[in-house]
């Protein structure tokens, strides 16, 4: 029974009515009622119907045979079955873990909300004009203020005119590797690294030549062999290792890009997160010869969802750039970069940093002790101090994919990482968690481990 009311048209309702009955009960060929007896049955013109019918008809859900009437198509019955079982196979739900040790997760409670919203509240009333594109490296302001910071924490020399904001770490890359293809498209990147980086350039149909990490970070004599133009590093906090390129290596790296008319990528993802130490200034800062240039975020301190990050493009590369994307706009929406450029004006920035340095801090040391009290002596931690995870590596007889999968059976994700000669290490992140929930996170790793270890 088909049901009425005078929301809409009446052809639509019975049009809309028809198709869901054709979709969900109907089997394919099956005859339809005539337009005379549907008008007769539920008071409706013949016109109304014939409407309805004509819809359905162009598309493609019945069919017209002449002198015989309307039946459901086979085709629709069969493609939309076919759909309906296809549907059944591709949904998976994206599962909320019971513990998730995601190695560059922030807890809920990190993010300064009040503040941000006090600030967004504010430029929204009185500082955003949404009638106009935003100009297309970022907000002016924005830069600025980056521009002041990187100067002070990691003795970056630039012009507000040199800072791009992009979408996030993947859309710094993405516009990095169009930009530096002009140049060359071959590009050396750490072995082991960063994958998304690798990805990107892989994508961008680069030759990609590995250059291992040793005990010092980039092996330069590797590099030196390689005829690459390009490459991209992570200095300050190698990842995944966290060796810290010392200073002489990092100007032998340097000459090794003017003597090669090369370009370094330095990827500075993390430097607010050291817990210990101070972070050795950026490359960017130790040369004149406009060869490095500098990538940071607001990622990995402030948010990842705000996906606000940002380049220092070398003078000698803004031409291309601005030839390159003289169509494109900026991606992150003005009152996010407005909200932002208040945030470090006003100094939240440094008052956020402090306070999220402290509590990564406590958590980190956290981690370690619950790690030392679960799995003593069965574990050396090779990365720590910096970052929001440790990278532990079994020295034990362990079954690390009965760990994987004993995990994922107790609701637990855990995460694996490429160490030294490619070696599979286990990262397990703290940021995510609050302070109370580290002991008990680590207790259920124990257990898990426990049934992984190989008698």
């Amino acid at each position: 029974m088909y049901k009425f009311d005078n929301n809409s048209p009446l052809y639509i309702q019975l049009y809309e009515q028809m198709k869901n009955e054709i979709k969900n009960e109907l089997k394919a060929g099956v005859k339809l009622p005539s337009i005379r007896k549907i008008a007769t049955d539920y008071k409706l013109s013949k016109t109304t119907v014939q409407t309805a019918y004509n819809q359905l008809c162009c598309e493609g859900y019945i069919q017209s045979l002449e002198k015989s009437g309307y039946y459901v198509c086979e085709e629709i019955y069969q493609k939309f079955n076919s759909q309906i079982e296809n549907k059944k196979d591709e949904i998976k739900e994206e599962k909320n873990y019971k513990i998730n040790f995601f190695p560059a997760s922030l807890d809920k409670n990190s993010f300064p909300k009040q503040t941000w919203l006090k600030l967004y509240n504010k430029v929204v009333k009185e500082d955003v004009h949404y009638g106009v594109y935003s100009n297309f490296q970022g907000d002016y302001e924005l830069r600025k203020e980056i521009k002041k910071y990187l100067l002070n924490s990691r003795a970056v020399i630039c012009n507000t005119e040199q800072i791009i904001i992009t979408n996030g770490f993947s859309n710094s890359m993405f516009l990095l590797a169009n930009i530096l293809k002009k140049i060359s498209n071959k590009v050396a990147i750490e072995s082991p690294g960063y994958r998304v980086a690798k990805k990107v350039f892989e994508l961008s149909s680069f030759e990609i030549n590995a250059i291992p990490i040793n005990k010092d970070g980039l092996d330069l004599n590797f590099l030196e062999k390689s005829d690459s133009k390009i490459l991209y590093t992570t200095p300050s906090h190698q990842f995944p290792t966290g060796i810290t390129m010392q200073i002489a290596n990092r100007i032998k790296l340097i000459n090794w890009a003017k003597n090669n008319d090369a370009f370094i990528i330095e990827d500075d993802y993390d430097s607010e997160l050291s817990y210990y130490n101070r972070p050795i200034p950026s490359m960017q800062s130790l040369e004149n010869s406009d060869r490095v240039i500098y990538l940071g975020t607001f990622s990995k301190a402030l948010s990842p969802a705000l996906r606000v990050s940002y380049i220092v493009l070398p003078n000698c590369l803004l031409d291309i750039y601005h030839d390159v994307f003289d169509f494109v706009f900026s991606q992150v929406p003005i009152d996010i970069q407005k909200t932002l450029t208040l945030f470090l004006k006003e100094g939240y920035w440094e008052k956020h940093l402090r306070k999220i340095r402290n509590s990564n801090r406590k958590k980190h040391n956290l981690m370690k002790e619950y790690l030392k009290i679960y799995l003593k002596n069965e574990i050396k931690i090779l990365r720590e101090g910096s970052g929001l995870n440790f990278l532990i590596k079994p020295i034990v007889n362990i079954d690390l994919e009965k760990l994987e999968k004993t995990a994922q059976e107790k609701d637990v994700k855990i995460y694996f990482k490429e160490f030294f000669n490619l070696e599979k290490v286990i990262a397990l992140g703290f940021g995510g968690f609050e302070e109370f929930e580290i002991e008990n996170a680590i207790k259920i790793f124990s257990e898990i481990w426990l049934e992984a270890k190989k008698k």
